[in-house]
């Protein structure tokens, strides 16, 4: 049944939590708008190699958590597109908004983020088993523990629509505690439709995880920041721990 299941959804809970928080009021309405929402970003920063949009709600605002790639296109010159971003977003739901963007660290181990750059690829005339293999090997030098891809439709313009699949290390969709990432991509090209489905796995989750789609983040962009802020000196060079060496001599 591994196969038959979304594995991110089959996993909420245990090693996902769920990339919209909020409680209460008109469900449907609420469900309608974050598909809006991401539909409408998708599409507009798809420039921007959008790994994952995270909603976030209370009464009066909503917080869009953007993770991309490439933060600087979605950013833009001294902040500009993101304020224009913002005021597009209250058209399109009529409440205040606020936009939060994350840099993702290792896009090559970001299925959504690779599913896209290999349907891209493919739309701009490049062999699907060329741009296939080069982010297998990527992904795989990167340090992910495995990785499995589908393509599926008229490959290569051939009359009759198949599918074919490459992998390499191990994908295990039955382990639930495997964090697998998994997206789907459609390459819009001449003859039709092909669809890509992209499987990674990032090893095993032990012990007790924080769900919240973005656990951890905040934290290391404050530790990043405290790391480049300190005052050591480098030794070779005389800072003060070379200083402090000659003085005990």
């Amino acid at each position: 049944m591994g196969q038959k299941t979304n594995p991110i959804s089959n996993r909420i809970g245990i090693t996902r939590g769920w990339d919209s928080n909020w409680v209460g009021g008109n469900y449907a309405e609420k469900i309608a708008e974050d598909y809006e929402i991401r539909k409408y970003l998708s599409s507009r920063l798809a420039k921007a190699s959008i790994s994952k949009i995270v909603i976030e709600r209370t009464l009066k605002l909503i917080t869009v958590t953007i993770h991309a790639a490439r933060p600087g296109v979605i950013i833009g010159k001294g902040g500009q597109a993101v304020d224009l971003l913002k005021e597009e977003l209250k058209k399109v739901t009529k409440k205040d908004v606020q936009i939060n963007i994350y840099e993702v660290k290792k896009p090559e181990v970001d299925a959504n983020i690779v599913a896209d750059s290999i349907a891209r690829q493919i739309e701009g005339r490049v062999s699907y088993r060329r741009a296939i293999k080069m982010a297998v090997a990527t992904t795989m030098r990167v340090g992910a523990e495995g990785i499995k891809i589908q393509i599926s439709g008229r490959l290569g313009g051939a009359e009759m629509a198949r599918s074919e699949m490459f992998k390499e290390g191990r994908t295990p969709l039955h382990t639930f505690r495997a964090d697998i990432d998994y997206a789907l991509a459609e390459a819009h090209t001449k003859v039709g439709v092909l669809g890509i489905k992209v499987w990674i796995c990032n090893g095993e989750v032990y012990g007790k995880k924080d769900l919240s789609p973005n656990a951890g983040i905040a934290a290391q962009a404050q530790q990043s920041g405290n790391n480049r802020g300190g005052r050591g000196g480098d030794r070779r060079r005389g800072g003060r721990g070379g200083r402090e060496r000659r003085e005990n001599k």
